[in-house]
């Protein structure tokens, strides 16, 4: 999904619509609710893929970590 939502050519909105639309086909139900959460993991070493400075809820600032 990153992937596509990064290098797709294509409006920002309409892309977005059209993902809405499939969640809600494959996973809506009356009264649901799709919550998406994007934990991090703070990191010290360098082994780990996508490890990079930035903010993270789970420090509450910019650390070394992985979302």
């Amino acid at each position: 999904m990153q992937r596509m939502l990064r290098y797709a050519r294509g409006e920002a909105d309409a892309v977005r619509d059209d993902i809405r639309a499939y969640a809600v086909e494959h996973l809506g139900t009356d009264g649901g609710v799709l919550i998406v959460d994007e934990t991090g993991f703070v990191k010290r070493g360098r082994a780990s893929a996508g490890v990079q400075r930035q903010y993270t809820g789970t420090a509450g600032c910019v650390e070394n970590s992985q979302v």
